[in-house]
């Protein structure tokens, strides 16, 4: 219906999809994309992330930039964030993570958890009755609120947090 559409009249997903299509028509080993997901609809983001990771399956080098994080950090193994012109971060996808984390834990307890505000070097981040999320300043501090949340016998869950992509970038661009 569209075949013989100009570019430039199509939406800008299509249109993102045209670009995509032949960017793949001659099976690069190389790809090198600039915001492949930008103007795709969340079924289209599926569509090309599925494609992408095909490809590098098979074997292509595949390089993209893009603002999307939560793509990001689903599709990528290897990741270098980039601020005005300079190279911030760069490493795999896990030691990023594990580089950035902070200890952050969460507690989810049947009754108040307020309490936790009261332990030495505990730092609350997010609290709302039952919940709380907080920074510890060892692992021995983590260890005494787990301990206590135990004796008080409300514990839903007690898990350490890790930092998400977006965290990250926000962390190592400031």
């Amino acid at each position: 219906e569209r075949l013989n559409d100009n570019i430039e009249t199509l939406s800008l997903g299509n249109q993102q999809r045209a670009q995509i299509a032949a960017a793949l028509v001659h099976d690069p080993e190389v790809l090198i994309l600039d915001e492949p997901f930008s103007g795709l609809d969340p079924l289209a983001v599926d569509v090309v992330a599925g494609v992408l990771q095909a490809r590098a399956a098979a074997g292509s080098a595949v390089l993209f930039s893009s603002h999307q994080l939560d793509v990001v950090e689903r599709l990528c193994d290897d990741l270098v964030i980039i601020a005005g012109g300079t190279i911030r971060a760069a490493d795999s996808r896990d030691a990023l993570r594990a580089q950035h984390s902070a200890h952050r834990y969460e507690l989810v307890s049947a009754g108040d958890a307020g309490w936790v505000r009261e332990v030495a070097g505990v730092s609350i981040v997010e609290f709302d009755g039952g919940y709380a999320q907080f920074d510890v300043d060892s692992d021995e501090t983590a260890q005494v609120v787990l301990r206590r949340a135990v004796e008080r016998g409300d514990v839903t869950s007690f898990a350490p947090q890790h930092p998400t992509l977006a965290q990250i970038f926000t962390e190592v661009i400031q």
